[in-house]
């Protein structure tokens, strides 16, 4: 693990020292790199145990993925980043760059924690390189409410799980994961239903949940394309992967917090979906649209069956890569138009005609078309929630549907039609952004060959 943290630490001198004229090609370079060295993690010997072990780190199929995702996602924000940077000074340049590799660092850190408390510094860790993004670098002046929203809906819901960890180390003399899943008994929580929420909130929160979900449509939205790369593909994933660890370790489940938890859950992904099919805002619509697929995540993991959790695990990474992709694409059409506005940017298809076919591929992985990751992990899920409730078959299935409604409707509304006059004069597609697009497409084609490496190996 050290292999590929202390190369990851590295960058931060990197982006402050190098000259300003090999910034971007030598970060990107690698970073490239790292990644690569990275994907060694998929092939874990020992398959149901954890391995790269020492004191505080290790890795196992849970965490790997995960950690594969951070490192291929970190080159890519700092492809996309490049136009956006264009007209900064190079000191703010380097700042921004150093604030992606320390927030690239601390995930890392925190993905490959072996101990609980270690997890919940690192996950505190990474919201301040966050907010700073968001806040110094976002489009609109609203940026610090967003700032303000993310800061508070994430530390007022970490605090009862300090409270909670440090509770668990007062009686067990330890908070280690691997240590918690070997106790027999196993953690206690059907008589302490507080201790079982203090537990789970902090994750339901950063997952988001369905009414715990208000400040990500805000931060996305004004976030710049890096922090939205990032929000949508790591950082909502900091909460699945926190649940998957937390809740293996708790048992049995409070039923009478259990079932609230479901239906906002399933409802979630029903009343997100349907929120996007009224949306005007392409980021916000994207962003609302995570917020439905995080749903199916939050209520497969906690089913806590073998299906549910590496259904959970397969659409995290796949829901990873697919939202990156299309933030990646909402910010080609924003470069050029300079709105967001679906009505106002139409008819992209004649002007960018190879972007296009970018848009539909990530497209129909969104609406999960077989034989993609996405339509795997949702299909496990939904199988995995039907045997918990067959009654939830109606609902995952209508959500199922309007997934497919606004995915379409988005599609349609960007690239089909006639395209405004006052556009007409945009400049062509570049060689940039077709790279990224298509190392976003890569690993979601690869995958399909062989989804069992990044499903936890939980059946």
């Amino acid at each position: 693990m050290l292999k590929i943290l202390i190369p990851t630490l590295l960058t931060i001198p990197s982006a402050l020292l190098l000259k300003s004229s090999t910034l971007f090609p030598i970060l990107t370079a690698y970073s490239l790199l790292i990644a690569l060295l990275s994907l060694a993690l998929l092939s874990s010997p020992l398959n149901l145990s954890m391995c790269n072990t020492s004191t505080l780190l290790s890795t196992d199929p849970t965490s790997s993925p995960l950690i594969v995702l951070s490192c291929w996602l970190f080159p890519l924000m700092i492809i996309a980043s490049q136009q956006h940077l264009t007209q900064e000074p190079t000191y703010r340049k380097r700042m921004f760059l150093s604030s992606l590799a320390v927030l690239q660092t601390a995930l890392l850190t925190t993905f490959a924690a072996s101990d609980f408390i270690l997890f919940y510094i690192m996950f505190e860790t990474t919201l301040i390189p966050t907010l700073a993004i968001i806040t110094r670098w976002g489009n609109q002046a609203e940026r610090l409410q967003a700032g303000i929203y993310f800061l508070f809906y994430t530390l007022s819901s970490s605090l009862p799980l300090l409270i909670a960890l440090l509770y668990l180390f007062n009686n067990y003399l330890n908070t280690s994961m691997k240590l918690f899943l070997l106790l027999q008994p196993p953690i206690q929580t059907q008589t302490s239903q507080l201790l079982w929420l203090a537990c789970t909130l902090a994750f339901m929160v950063k997952l988001p949940l369905y009414g715990l979900h208000l400040w990500l449509p805000k931060a996305h939205v004004e976030a710049p394309i890096a922090g939205s790369m990032v929000l949508a593909a790591i950082l909502l994933k900091l909460g699945g992967y926190g649940l998957i660890r937390i809740s293996t370790t708790l048992y049995p489940h409070p039923q009478a917090l259990l079932y609230p938890l479901m239906v906002l859950a399933i409802w979630g992904i029903l009343m997100t979906s349907s929120i996007c099919l009224r949306q005007t805002d392409l980021k916000a619509l994207i962003a609302y649209s995570s917020v439905s697929h995080m749903g199916l995540v939050a209520a497969s993991i906690l089913t806590q069956t073998p299906w549910g959790l590496s259904g959970a695990m397969i659409l995290m990474i796949a829901h990873g890569l697919t939202s990156s992709a299309l933030f990646s694409l909402a910010n080609t059409n924003y470069e050029r138009t300079h709105t967001r506005t679906l009505l106002l940017v139409r008819g992209l298809q004649l002007a960018l005609p190879l972007m296009s076919t970018g848009w539909l591929l990530i497209n129909l992985t969104n609406m999960a078309m077989p034989p993609s990751i996405n339509f795997m992990g949702e299909l496990l899920i939904i199988t995995s929630l039907f045997n918990w409730s067959p009654f939830t078959i109606i609902l995952t299935g209508m959500g199922t549907l309007i997934t497919a409604s606004y995915t379409l409707y988005m599609f349609l509304m960007t690239q089909r039609g006639s395209i405004s006059t006052q556009f007409r004069l945009m400049y062509p597609s570049q060689t940039r952004e077709h790279l990224l697009i298509n190392l976003h497409l890569l690993p979601l084609g690869l995958l399909i060959i062989k989804p069992s490496i990044i499903s936890g190996l939980f059946y």
